[in-house]
C-alpha cells in the first residue's frame, strides 16, 4: 500500500467512479416549494434565529446570526415566508431532528439589496475576514469549519503558503473538478484575495493527476500571476486530507495534534475559495453550492448547483430519479460520508455529494475476527495502528486508544477499506471519540457545578461573617455609656 514516489505514507486506491458525473457541465437545480435550513451547518455552536414566524424574507437575507466566534450565520436561500422555526430533519444516520428554519418560497427568488463592495485589495485584511464571517462561509470540502476563523488564525502566524485543495480524492465526487474547469478565474481571484488577507508569499493549487482538464484550466487562469503554482499530486486516497496534502507539497509534517499554521501553511478547499471570492467581490453570502449526485441507482449522474436547504429527494428527481431502491443513501463520499435515514434530509453547506448506491457498490458488513495481517497499519496515512486502537475502543479503554494515537486519526476509512475481515474499524474510532467528548463535557459540567457550589459556600460564609460582625458591633458598649455608669 505504500507509495514509494510520495512522502505521504499509506493510502489506498479505491475505484474512482467519477467518469459519469464529471463528463457533464454543472446544472442548476430548480427552486423548491420549501427550504429547510438547520441552524448548525458548521463546526461550533448553533446559529441564533433573528426572524420570527410569518416574517417575509429575501434571498441572501440573514435569518440566523452566529452564536460565537466558532459559529456561522445562516441566510435565506430564496425569497419567501418563514413558516416554521423548530425541529427539521437533520443529516444524521439516526434521523433525529435539529433546530432549523423553514421558508416557503414565493417563486420570485428576489435578492435583498446588496451594496457592491469596493475593491477588496484596497481594504484591510481583518475587514475582509469579517466580511467572510458575515457571509456564513464554511469549509466546503466537508470539514465545515468557519472559513473566517481559519483566516483570522492564519493572520496571527507567518503564513508562507496558501494551499488550495483541489485533489478531491473521494470516489464518485467531482464537484471540485467541475468547479475548476468552469470557474477557474474566480477561484484564482479568490486565492489572491486570501493571499492578501494573510500576506502570504505564494499560492499553490494542488490537483490530483486524474483531473487533466482541471489542471489545464487552473494553469491557464494562473498564468498572468507569478506567485501561483499548480502542482499535480498522485491520485491516492486520502490525498485530500490537509495534513497529507501539506506533506506532499511542502515535505513538512504537521505535528501531532497541531495545526497547519504551525508549518506556515493555510489550506482551503477550492469550493470554499470560490465562495470567498463571491462574498468579497459581490457581497453574496453562502446560500448555494455544487453537489455531485451519483451512484449506481441514479438515472443521470451529474453535478448540480443547488440552494442550501433543498431536500435530497428534489436533487434525485432532477437527475432523472432512481432506477432501483438504493442499498445505501449517503451525503458525502463513500469513504467518509454520512448514511442518510431518508431522502427528505436537506442539503447543508458541507454536502459535497448525494450518493444512491446499489447493493454491488456497498461493502460487506459481515465482520469476522481479525487475522492480524497488518494491512490496516500499512494503509493508515497517519502511521497509526488501527487494530490496536480498535481493540482498546471495544474494551472501553479510551486512554489506551489514545496511547496508540486516536487523537491523530482523521477517520478517513483507509484501514476499514483494506481489512479482509471487514471489521468496521472507523465505527470503533467514532465511538471512542464520541465517548471521550461526552466525558469531557461531563467533566466540564462537574467542574462548573463545583465552582458554583464553592462560590455559594464562600458567599454564605461571607454573609455569616458579616452578620456576626454586625451583632458584635451592636453588643459592644460605647465609651459614653461606660462613663455614665454609677
Amino acid at each position: 500500500m505504500f507509495n514509494l514516489l510520495s512522502p505521504v505514507r499509506g493510502g489506498v486506491h479505491p475505484a474512482s467512479h467519477k467518469d459519469r458525473s464529471s463528463a457533464l457541465t454543472i446544472a442548476t437545480a430548480p427552486l423548491p416549494e420549501r427550504l429547510y435550513l438547520p441552524l448548525r451547518q458548521h463546526a461550533g455552536a448553533d446559529a441564533l434565529p433573528v426572524v420570527r414566524l410569518g416574517d417575509k424574507v429575501l434571498k441572501g437575507q440573514l435569518i440566523a446570526a452566529a452564536a460565537s466566534e466558532v459559529s456561522a450565520p445562516v441566510h435565506a436561500s430564496s425569497s419567501g415566508r418563514v413558516v416554521a422555526i423548530g425541529p427539521v430533519t437533520a443529516p444524521h444516520p439516526s434521523g433525529l431532528a435539529a433546530n432549523g428554519i423553514v421558508i416557503e418560497c414565493d417563486g420570485d427568488d428576489r435578492w435583498i439589496d446588496v451594496d457592491l463592495p469596493s475593491d477588496p485589495f484596497s481594504q484591510e485584511p481583518m475587514a475582509l475576514a469579517d466580511r467572510v464571517a458575515q457571509a456564513g462561509i464554511v469549509g466546503l470540502g466537508g470539514a465545515i469549519f468557519p472559513a473566517a476563523v481559519k483566516l483570522k488564525q492564519g493572520a496571527r502566524h507567518e503564513i508562507k503558503t496558501v494551499l488550495l485543495n483541489g485533489s478531491e480524492c473521494e470516489p464518485y465526487l467531482t464537484t471540485d473538478d467541475r468547479l475548476m474547469r468552469e470557474r477557474a478565474e474566480q477561484i484564482v481571484d479568490g486565492a489572491r484575495l486570501i493571499q492578501h488577507i494573510l500576506r502570504a508569499y505564494r499560492i499553490v493549487i494542488a490537483i490530483e493527476d486524474n483531473k487533466p482538464e482541471a489542471i489545464a484550466a487552473m494553469r491557464a487562469a494562473s498564468e498572468p500571476y507569478g506567485a501561483i503554482e499548480v502542482e499535480v499530486v498522485p491520485a491516492l486516497y486520502p490525498m485530500g486530507s490537509a495534513k497529507q496534502l501539506i506533506q506532499e507539497i511542502t515535505g513538512r509534517e504537521v505535528p501531532a495534534e497541531g495545526r497547519s499554521t504551525s508549518v506556515g501553511v493555510l489550506v482551503h478547499n477550492v469550493g470554499t475559495v470560490f465562495a470567498i471570492q463571491q462574498a468579497l467581490r459581490y457581497g453574496r453570502p453562502l446560500i448555494s453550492r455544487v453537489v455531485t449526485v451519483a451512484g449506481g441507482c441514479v438515472a443521470r449522474p451529474r453535478n448540480v448547483e443547488t440552494r442550501v436547504g433543498v431536500p435530497v429527494q428534489n436533487l434525485l428527481d432532477f437527475c432523472g430519479g432512481l432506477t432501483e431502491v438504493p442499498a445505501q443513501l449517503l451525503m458525502g463520499g463513500p469513504m467518509m460520508g454520512m448514511v442518510l435515514p431518508n431522502a427528505q434530509v436537506p442539503i447543508i453547506k458541507g454536502a459535497t455529494g448525494v450518493l444512491a448506491l446499489n447493493r454491488h457498490e456497498v461493502p460487506r458488513d459481515d465482520a469476522s475476527p481479525c487475522i492480524r495481517c497488518a494491512r490496516c497499519v500499512e494503509a493508515c496515512p497517519m502511521g497509526l495502528m488501527p487494530l490496536e486502537m480498535a481493540a482498546h475502543a471495544r474494551a472501553d479503554s479510551f486512554d489506551g486508544a489514545d496511547d496508540y494515537g486516536l487523537k491523530d486519526c482523521i477517520l478517513c476509512g483507509s484501514c476499514a477499506y483494506v481489512c479482509p475481515s471487514h471489521i468496521p474499524l472507523v465505527h470503533y474510532f467514532q465511538y471512542a471519540m464520541g465517548e471521550q467528548d461526552a466525558r469531557r463535557s461531563a467533566e466540564k459540567k462537574n467542574d462548573y457545578t463545583r465552582q458554583l457550589m464553592e462560590q455559594r459556600q464562600l458567599r454564605l460564609e461571607q454573609e455569616e461573617a458579616a452578620r456576626a460582625a454586625a451583632k458584635a458591633k451592636k453588643r459592644k458598649p460605647t465609651a459614653t455609656t461606660t462613663e455614665a455608669a454609677p
